[in-house]
C-alpha cells in the first residue's frame, strides 16, 4: 500500500508564508539593532528603549509563530495573522502624517498588510488553514 502523499500547497498559501516569513525576520532583525543599540549608544530612557526591545521581540516571536502555524496549516493563524496586518496598517497610517511623517516607511508596511490581508481571505488559504476532520 502507498502512504497518503501530503497535500500540495497552493501558491496563496506559499506566499502568504514567505511574506510572513519576510515580516518575521525583519522584526528579528529589528530587535537585533536595538540590542545593538541599547548596548552601543545611551538612550535617553533606558526604561523606554527596554520597553520597546521587549515589545519588538514579542512582536518577532509572535509572526514568528503565526508563520509556523500557517506552514502547518493552522486555522488559528487567521485571526492572528489579521491581527498583526491591521496593528502594521495602522502605524503605516501614521507614517504617512505628522511632523516626522515617512512616506516611503508608510508604503513599505502598508502594501505587504493589504497582500497578506487578501491572500489571508483567498479560498486556498482558508481551505489550507481550515480545521479538519480526522
Amino acid at each position: 500500500m502507498d502512504a497518503p502523499r501530503p497535500a500540495r500547497r497552493s501558491r496563496a498559501l506559499i506566499a502568504l508564508v514567505l511574506l510572513l516569513a519576510a515580516e518575521a525576520a525583519l522584526l528579528w532583525a529589528a530587535v537585533l539593532w536595538l540590542i545593538l543599540e541599547l548596548l552601543t549608544d545611551q538612550p535617553a530612557s533606558f526604561a523606554s528603549a527596554l520597553a520597546i526591545l521587549v515589545l519588538t521581540i514579542v512582536a518577532a516571536v509572535w509572526v514568528s509563530a503565526i508563520t509556523v502555524g500557517a506552514l502547518r496549516g493552522r486555522s488559528w493563524i487567521r485571526a492572528a495573522a489579521v491581527t498583526w496586518q491591521l496593528v502594521q496598517v495602522f502605524v503605516a497610517i501614521g507614517c504617512f502624517q505628522g511632523l516626522y511623517a515617512r512616506p516611503d516607511l508608510g508604503w513599505a508596511l502598508l502594501i505587504p498588510s493589504v497582500l497578506v490581508i487578501v491572500l489571508l481571505l483567498t479560498r486556498s488559504v482558508v481551505e489550507a488553514t481550515s480545521r479538519r476532520e480526522p
